[in-house]
């Protein structure tokens, strides 16, 4: 991207996976080593994203193909709106949920076809520096979800067998892609799993 200077960094994994807690462990991490660092998410990050949120995550019955366009309805305005002129600006951004979730939700837990989501990859063309994927086995994940409070929403309503695929998804993503995925132990503590991404970020920094 012309004039970017500063640090994408995207968080993935299941539902119960601990992504926003250790996203904003990470920037507290940052934020403590000076510099601009803002903290987004998707969907959401803008008044337009969060209202497709709203709905994406709601009841109203919506088939694959049409979460799927509403996701990258949302992802276009983030990236116009948030993204790109943070990175311009030289800052550290970290996003909770980035196209990999839409690419390990919708094409391998709900049979959209892989080309279609990477054809709106290219479009929006916006690409993380470095994707971690916080790998949580099932049962510990259930266990989380279980302890939340409140209803569950769209996708955390689904099946062990949606979820079987998006794990398989997101295992599928890393493994094509090991430059850009790290892979972390999301079973261990908060703390653990912020210092092992902090220690990636720096490792890759020094290829």
């Amino acid at each position: 991207m012309s004039g970017r200077t500063g640090l994408f960094v995207t968080l993935e994994g299941g539902e119960g996976a601990g992504k926003s807690t250790a996203a904003r462990g990470l920037a507290d991490l940052f934020r403590a080593e000076g510099g601009e660092v803002v903290l987004t998410r998707e969907p959401g990050g803008t008044p337009g994203a969060e209202a497709i949120r709203a709905l994406l995550l709601g009841d109203i019955p919506l088939d694959p193909l049409s979460q799927t366009m509403l996701h990258f309805a949302a992802r276009a305005d983030h990236a116009q709106n948030v993204l790109r002129p943070a990175l311009a600006r030289g800052a550290v951004v970290i996003c909770d949920r980035y196209y990999d979730s839409t690419m390990a939700y919708q094409c391998y837990g709900q049979n959209v076809p892989i080309e279609a989501v990477a054809a709106l990859i290219r479009l929006i063309d916006l690409h993380p520096d470095i994707t971690f994927l916080l790998r949580l086995p099932a049962a510990a994940a259930q266990a989380r979800l279980q302890a939340r409070a409140g209803a569950s929403d769209r996708y955390e309503a689904m099946g062990p067998a949606f979820f079987a695929r998006v794990a398989a998804g997101f295992e599928a993503i890393a493994a094509a892609a090991p430059d850009r995925v790290a892979v972390i132990d999301a079973a261990q503590p908060p703390d653990a799993v912020v210092a092992a991404m902090r220690a990636a970020i720096g490792t890759r920094a020094r290829r």
